[in-house]
């Protein structure tokens, strides 16, 4: 095994560690709901703490990648999951709990920015498209994570215990993952800060992302919670829903690099937002095991490539660094993992959670809008998408 494979395993390993970390959280929404007796709007409300303090955390994650290199914020991010998530579980009230899932989201998008840029790094050294894997695996991740929350459902193990066994596995791999991650390259950006104006080409990507992460950001906060409601099945297989999502979006990531290669990435998001569209309008018209678990399949697979094709386009842009880039595309796309669960929870206490199901179906519809009209943008700079 080559050095740059050694690399590429290894920083495979920690996304999917970081992958395991919001699983798992999200796998035990409905019983944190349960726990603190929160309605579906006040359930919203604690869930726009994740997203806000991913938002809050973009700045910092820039200059902290650009002062202190990737591979530390890389290291001590891992270290803040696996303190935190068992934090959220060690909660006694939603005073505590708050702040403690605020401080998670935080965490979590300072791996993202700093596992994105070491990755699109090591793309380079490839020399070839490598970036659809590593979010596979933090999908894989996600529906290990599922999994396990539905093996600790199905055994009532309480939340906390749940959590500290997932923090023990993080921190394993981090420990064997961190030793192949490669040291930074010299970074030839001025400031790490990100809160610039992008160009028309990253505010077109940034928009499809943004529609992409609404829509990925409900299913994971909403999933359970839609198939114990809704569906109402039993109890014990209230995850299925999840792991249906999580199974197909990781599936769908390990062969979208090869696809977007063979295809186009215009062709490939413009089927995504079909997949998505059509799978959660089958959820909402037919609430059944059978066809929402269908349903929450295809929304998968069109959730997979949005966000991999999307960060491969930024991190191409020839008026930004990779850097600066990628970190302005997640800026735009995190307004949408921090408008599309509370929305959910405020339209479900207003009329009922399959209507706002129904309009979250449109966000795909939106996406395959946006690689349809004024295709030129895609076409500016020195960067062609086909």
């Amino acid at each position: 095994m080559t050095l740059l494979q050694k690399r590429r395993i290894a920083l495979g390993s920690l996304f999917f560690m970081a992958g395991l970390c919001f699983s798992s959280w999200a796998a035990r929404i409905p019983d944190i709901q349960f726990k603190f007796s929160l309605s579906e709007a006040q359930l919203g409300t604690l869930l726009l703490g994740l997203p806000l303090g991913s938002l809050v955390a973009l700045p910092l994650a820039g200059w902290a990648v650009h002062r202190f290199g990737s591979r530390i914020v890389i290291i001590l991010g891992g270290i803040g999951y696996a303190i935190f998530l068992p934090l959220i579980g060690f909660s006694s009230s939603v005073l505590m709990l708050v702040p403690t899932v605020i401080v998670f989201g935080m965490i979590g998008n300072l791996m993202n920015i700093s596992l994105n840029t070491k990755a699109l790094e090591l793309e380079d050294n490839y020399g070839r498209s490598i970036l659809g894997s590593f979010h596979g695996l933090w999908s894989l991740a996600g529906f290990s994570g599922a999994g396990i929350g539905a093996v600790m459902i199905y055994f009532e193990v309480i939340p906390v215990v749940h959590y500290l066994v997932v923090a023990g596995l993080a921190l394993v791999l981090l420990f064997l993952g961190q030793r192949y991650v490669f040291k930074d390259a010299k970074s030839s950006e001025g400031s790490g800060m990100v809160l610039r104006r992008p160009d028309d080409l990253l505010l077109r990507i940034g928009a499809i992302a943004f529609l992409g992460m609404m829509c990925e950001g409900c299913m994971f906060d909403w999933s359970g919670v839609y198939f114990k409601k809704v569906v109402e099945i039993e109890p014990r297989f209230v995850a299925l829903g999840y792991v249906a999502f999580m199974g197909a979006m990781a599936t769908g990531r390990f062969v979208s690099d090869k696809l977007t290669n063979r295809f186009g990435k215009i062709i490939i998001l413009r089927i995504s937002g079909l997949l998505i569209f059509t799978g959660l309008s089958l959820s909402v018209a037919f609430p059944v095991i059978q066809v929402a678990t269908l349903g929450f399949l295809l929304v998968g697979f069109g959730v997979a490539s949005i966000i991999p094709v999307a960060y491969s386009i930024a991190g191409r842009s020839k008026l930004y660094s990779p850097g600066i880039a990628l970190a302005l595309v997640s800026t735009i796309s995190f307004f949408g993992f921090l408008i599309g669960p509370p929305l959910i929870g405020f339209i479900a206490d207003l009329f009922s959670l399959k209507v706002s199901f129904a309009l979250i179906a449109f966000t795909g519809l939106g996406i395959t809008l946006l690689l349809s009209v004024r295709l030129k943008v895609f076409n500016t700079g020195e960067v062609v998408i086909k």
